[in-house]
């Protein structure tokens, strides 16, 4: 059976959130960053936030986000590494339905010829939650630039195949669209 190729590129509503006890809007370059690069790629942004690196304040942020049907997408940069406030991942792990377990491998795998071995302390994750995508980016603006360039970019695109996430979003009560012919 023959997929049809969506001709016309769909705008995602992409939510950025910052996890940092030390920045503001004044000094937040990573999450300036995800912000500039969403809207260069078309997408528009839904809502930006700076918290603590506190579990509490993540899912304070991140919940009604995953509960609002006008976004799509939401970035996180900031607390996935191994010191003691670092604690992104603990945050939204509980609330991810389905992980997309490939998205940390890949980050990591592309960070190596970056970083080298240094990547192995990153606890990048992503999952998809009531037809969210949540994504948890170290907070380094170069590792932020890594994941929206080498994975997000072309995967928050409707056009890429021959797979994408953009089926995968919205209220979890449409009907998923094809997405993924592998046939060529």
């Amino acid at each position: 059976m023959a997929h049809s190729q969506p001709t016309a590129f769909r705008a995602l509503r992409i939510a950025v959130l910052t996890v940092s006890d030390t920045r503001d809007l004044s000094n937040d370059s990573s999450g300036q960053f995800l912000v500039d690069a969403l809207t260069q790629a078309g997408h528009q942004l839904a809502d930006r936030a700076i918290v603590r690196d506190d579990i509490w304040q993540i899912r304070g942020r991140v919940c009604p986000w995953i509960a609002a049907t006008d976004v799509d997408v939401v970035l996180i940069t900031g607390g996935t590494g191994f010191a003691q406030r670092d604690v992104t991942p603990q945050a939204i792990s509980p609330l991810i339905e389905r992980s997309v377990d490939g998205f940390g491998e890949l980050f990591r795998h592309i960070s190596y010829g970056e970083i080298g071995l240094s990547t192995i302390q990153s606890r990048a994750l992503a999952g998809i939650s009531n037809g969210t995508l949540i994504c948890g980016l170290p907070g380094s603006t170069n590792a932020c630039k890594t994941a929206w360039e080498g994975i997000l970019l072309s995967q928050l695109d409707n056009r890429t195949r021959p797979c994408n996430f953009v089926p995968h979003l919205g209220p979890p009560q449409q009907p998923a669209a094809p997405y993924c012919d592998t046939r060529g």
